[in-house]
């Protein structure tokens, strides 16, 4: 877990990802010769901040966000959303400007947000909610498990899968945009037909703490039947506790694979959490467990 506690306390709201991006490669570096395979890795500039790691001969994609949400300075101690931050008085938010580091409380409502600092903060300056890490028996609790957890899995991931993809990719939370040209990288590359997606849901009236790993049949959108039953068929066979997720709203990166112009089916697969998008997010230990194990067993046998 020391490694979920130090990328949990690294900042990258969405468009200023290239610092964890930059800590993310320095983990790779440190990790890959003991990786079951060696995989080839693409990044730098011409990803923008994005990661991408190719084992063996890849039949499957495994997509992970990277970047949060925040906040943006405007003018007159005036803040904005980015992506779609819990408007909490009083809640602490971090960050760093010219002038240097950033400490204050976000005040006001959905309507009219803004900070305490007791000076100016320059224009564009991205802040994050403060960290707060909070584990015991049953649950994790802090800011940014989602997406944390799922970068966690997916480099979990690459310590012994053979062959596969294994993305991290920038802008999710606030639009997307980087899953595009991602694609169409990896398909002129070494084309796949499937890709599942490391990301976090929600806890519901339906999904519930210490169920199992949440398999979403539909957010927003909704991915192919055919390939949905054949997940759902795997879990039964691997018997790691999972649950089904049906749902009217939310996306992922799974919206740009279903909007691309690839014939690819995809799955949004993701422990729950309580206080979707706050300082005090909240994911079950055991689910969470149960995510790290699904990957692996799924990309053996897709």
């Amino acid at each position: 877990m020391k490694f979920l506690f130090e990328i949990l306390k690294q900042n990258s709201v969405s468009g200023d990802e290239s610092k964890t991006s930059e800590f993310i490669l320095k983990y790779i570096a440190q990790r890959k010769k003991r990786w079951k395979v060696l995989p080839e890795i693409y990044s730098g500039e011409d990803f923008h901040d994005c990661i991408l790691l190719k084992f063996g001969e890849p039949r499957t994609a495994v997509f992970a966000h990277i970047d949060t949400i925040g906040f943006m300075s405007r003018y007159n101690n005036q803040l904005i959303s980015i992506g779609g931050p819990e408007i909490i008085e009083g809640t602490s938010l971090v960050g760093e400007d010219s002038l240097g580091e950033i400490s204050c409380k976000l005040a006001g409502d959905e309507n009219n947000i803004s900070h305490d600092f007791p000076r100016g903060i320059d224009p564009g300056t991205r802040l994050s909610f403060a960290q707060n890490i909070r584990i015991d028996e049953e649950f994790i609790q802090a800011a940014y498990l989602d997406n944390r957890l799922g970068v966690y899995s997916a480099l979990e991931l690459c310590e012994n899968i053979s062959d596969g993809w294994v993305v991290f990719t920038t802008y999710e939370e606030h639009g997307g945009g980087s899953m595009p040209f991602l694609l169409k990288f990896i398909q002129e590359t070494a084309p796949v037909k499937q890709a599942l997606i490391s990301d976090i849901t929600w806890i519901t009236e339906g999904v519930q703490f210490h169920q199992g790993v949440v398999i979403s049949i539909r957010d927003k959108f909704i991915p192919r039947k055919k390939f949905i039953d054949k997940i759902i068929r795997l879990a039964k066979e691997s018997g790691i506790p999972f649950q089904l997720e049906v749902e009217e709203y939310g996306g992922s990166d799974g919206r740009e694979v279903q909007f691309s112009p690839y014939a690819i089916d995809w799955c949004f697969i993701g422990a729950a959490e309580e206080n979707v998008h706050s300082p005090d997010e909240k994911v079950s230990l055991s689910d969470f467990e149960a995510m790290l194990k699904i990957y692996p067993y799924l990309l053996e046998r897709l």
